[in-house]
């Protein structure tokens, strides 16, 4: 990001919740002009994270700072933001001009002003010819915007939204959010943004924050995040991995699946236990050797754009995704490059798979793994 001005902190931030820790002295600053996401799955708090920033939750202890003031006390009306949550909440009695300028008429904004505000937004968010349209008669999609428009309008500092796609069909998610990420650089405002879907974080963060259970698991560009993840849940929330127990012999050295391995990690203990991540479109394929990492091919999926393979390797199930096919049965060779291999401290947290062996030692899909993360 070009400009690290920091336009909120929020600082040793906790909540609570009949008891229950729904944020345990989080961190955070967020950037101005940022587009940054927070992930993860249901719970694991990063909608509290949201209405704190919004005003609408006050934290147990720990301070919010908009601009290096704190602002714990500063109603949701006085802050220098505004937030779209999943059910837009307009106004069905207005048509689109009046929802959108509803904001600036209740502040007393002179009427060409008025005007000229709501047009030019009208204008970004691309709903011109729409201003008389009753919004009932609109899809979900223009509703989105019209939503957008009257967030937007009153010029905030920063915008707050809340899983605002989840409402929408797969085809007009992704467009929105190319339409989304489009609107904050030409608005050149930070956007704060709440999503559990791993693409989207992808797809439209300059940020990302993953969280779970309430803590911060990891904070990065999207490539940091899939490309390096510190622990087993940012690696398995975060596309599909093949996640296996390895020793770290020393620097860039590394053992794992029954062999050694170069790779491009230090600072690990000598001997020390790791976990080893190896995304499945970084494993290539080839005629099986006795140097070789091989495996045998249990299942084969099309997938149109490669074939999605479970190999296994002893007591292993390896998940692969490669342009080359094989046949079920086939013994193959794994190649893995010492830059695809990434090695992370060990973790409590169990290895998370999608698919299992059953007694029969046949590759099965795991209980529970139907749903990906």
């Amino acid at each position: 990001m070009e400009n690290k001005n920091k336009i909120i902190e929020l600082k040793n931030i906790t909540k609570q919740f009949g008891g229950e820790m729904v944020l345990d002295h989080i961190s955070l600053d967020i950037h101005d002009k940022e587009f940054l996401t927070l992930l993860g799955p249901s719970g694991c708090g990063k909608t509290t994270t949201l209405r704190i920033i919004g005003g609408f939750t006050n934290p147990d202890s720990g301070d919010v700072m908009f601009n290096g003031k704190r602002i714990n006390d500063v109603p949701p009306y006085k802050r220098e933001l505004n937030t779209i949550f999943q059910k837009y909440a307009l106004f069905p009695h207005l048509n689109v001009f009046d929802n959108i300028a509803f904001g600036l008429r209740v502040a007393k904004t002179p009427k060409k002003e008025i005007e000229r505000r709501v047009m030019e937004m009208i204008d970004i968010v691309e709903l011109e010819g729409f201003e008389k349209r009753n919004v009932e008669r609109l899809s979900g999609g223009q509703q989105q915007r019209v939503a957008i428009a009257r967030a937007l309008v009153n010029n905030p500092k920063v915008l707050l939204l809340d899983e605002p796609l989840g409402a929408l069909d797969l085809k007009l998610r992704k467009d929105m959010q190319i339409e989304l990420k489009k609107i904050q650089r030409r608005m050149s405002i930070t956007f704060v943004y709440v999503t559990h879907d791993q693409e989207e974080a992808l797809t439209m963060s300059d940020t990302v924050v993953v969280m779970n259970e309430g803590i911060i698991q990891q904070i990065g560009t999207p490539q940091d995040i899939y490309n390096e993840p510190v622990n087993a849940f940012v690696a398995n929330f975060i596309g599909e991995s093949n996640i296996l127990p390895g020793i770290m012999h020393r620097d860039y050295f590394v053992e794992f699946a029954g062999s050694n391995f170069d790779c491009i990690d230090k600072g690990f203990g000598e001997m020390e236990e790791v976990d080893v991540v190896v995304r499945p479109e970084d494993i290539e394929l080839s005629e099986a050797t006795p140097d070789t990492l091989n495996g045998v091919v249990e299942t084969i999926t099309f997938k149109g754009v490669h074939y999605e393979m479970i190999i296994r390797v002893g007591s292993d199930i390896w998940l692969v995704h490669s342009t080359k096919s094989a046949k079920v049965g086939e013994i193959v060779a794994m190649n893995i490059a010492p830059d695809s291999i990434h090695v992370m401290k060990k973790s409590a947290m169990p290895k998370i798979s999608r698919y299992t062996l059953n007694e029969e030692g046949q590759t099965t899909l795991a209980e529970g793994a139907v749903n990906e993360l």
